[in-house]
């Protein structure tokens, strides 16, 4: 009668050992993934400074696939110029004005920006479309005019900010198994403030692995987005939540270990670098071209530095909102980077104001995550919405 029973006390014995090593393995796999994340995906900051408030908004419609009407960009910086020249030749005799024609040439280069390689394109750029090519070769303003005549005749509409507008994604990936998750970006306006918002989720729901909250803050200006302030804050299991923030001036940056760099022109930031492509590709379209690149400059809480997209191919994907027509976007490699450095690969939507709809981040061809759009973005009426 006893061996029944022992046996019965084995069994149970064995399955409590075998849920402990289950367990243990489970919790000594999601360690090394959370060290991970804390090595690769940011270089962490244990500041007590709290995040700033966000900007709130009622989303109250749902934007559907268009096709992008043409855009024309006010340039009142093309036409200022061209008022004092005039003046400037006709006033002085004749040899004066021969010598102050090479001052006027000088004098020119100081509000444009400097020419890029072929086929790359430098950011910011607002009066490009007037001044230079795709390929960074000159037109003259006779010619520059003539485009932007016959986009006017054809349609064309005077460039708006869209209003605030909400996506959400479904997360996938891999890290010594497969990882799920979901994420969600708002780009969110008030006049000429703006904020861009990410929250990211690794696992359930009722027991994330991991989940962060990036706010981009900053200004509205003539070459896009101008952020002012980037603020990160992440949750851990076991871990108390940890802060990053830098500070951007138009001399400094600040990053998050409280290293400053000189300013570059047009500089964003891990949030705000995705809206900026998206406002320079539609006020741009013509760089949104299989075999270009796009350079901007990007700082990260580890350091500051220009970034090389290659725009690689145009691609179908298959959404829940139906199939897009997208452009694939992927990183250039650079030596000096930091090996096991994150890249990011983004797919551009034209038929939905070129908002991303595929992120990929990947740092070898194992570790990965993959962000896909999965419901149609939900934006705010245009005039308000916001409480």
């Amino acid at each position: 009668m006893p061996a029944p029973a022992a046996r019965r006390r084995l069994r149970l014995g064995s399955r409590r050992v075998r849920w402990v090593v289950l367990l243990v393995g489970v919790l000594l796999l999601h360690g090394t993934f959370v060290s991970w994340l804390d090595d690769a995906l940011v270089a962490w900051s244990a500041g007590a400074q709290p995040m700033p408030p966000r900007m709130e908004v009622a989303f109250v419609r749902t934007l559907e696939p268009a096709a992008p009407a043409p855009v024309v960009v006010a340039a009142p910086q093309a036409k200022a110029p061209a008022a004092p020249r005039p003046r400037r030749v006709r006033a002085p005799a004749a040899a004066a004005s021969a010598a102050s024609a090479p001052q006027k040439v000088a004098s020119a280069p100081v509000a444009e920006v400097e020419p890029s390689p072929p086929a790359v394109a430098a950011l910011p750029a607002p009066a490009q479309p007037q001044d230079e090519g795709v390929v960074g070769e000159p037109v003259a303003p006779a010619a520059a005019a003539a485009p932007a005549a016959s986009a006017a005749s054809a349609g064309a509409v005077a460039f708006e900010w869209p209003p605030s507008t909400r996506l959400t994604y479904t997360l996938v990936g891999n890290y010594r198994g497969e990882i799920h998750g979901n994420a969600r970006v708002q780009w969110v306006r008030l006049g000429t403030r703006y904020q861009v918002q990410m929250d990211v989720t690794l696992g359930p729901s009722f027991a994330p692995l991991m989940s962060r909250n990036m706010t981009s803050d900053g200004e509205l200006g003539e070459s896009g987005l101008v952020p002012r302030r980037y603020d990160e804050a992440t949750k851990l299991p076991f871990r108390s939540p940890r802060r990053v923030s830098m500070q951007f001036t138009p001399e400094t940056v600040t990053l998050a270990n409280g290293s400053t760099r000189d300013s570059m022109a047009g500089v964003q930031d891990t949030a705000s670098q995705f809206v900026q492509m998206t406002w320079l590709f539609t006020t741009r379209p013509d760089l949104l071209r299989v075999g270009n690149s796009i350079t901007l400059p990007l700082a990260l809480p580890r350091r500051m530095d220009r970034w090389t997209y290659d725009v690689l191919a145009e691609q179908r994907l298959y959404t829940p909102v139906g199939e897009l027509d997208t452009f694939h976007l992927k990183p250039q490699r650079v030596g000096d980077r930091p090996r096991g450095e994150l890249s990011a690969e983004v797919w551009f939507a034209p038929s939905l104001q070129y908002l991303p709809v595929r992120i990929r981040i990947q740092q070898d061809a194992d570790t990965f995550i993959d962000l896909v759009m999965d419901a149609a973005p939900l934006q705010a009426a245009p005039e308000g919405g916001l409480r």
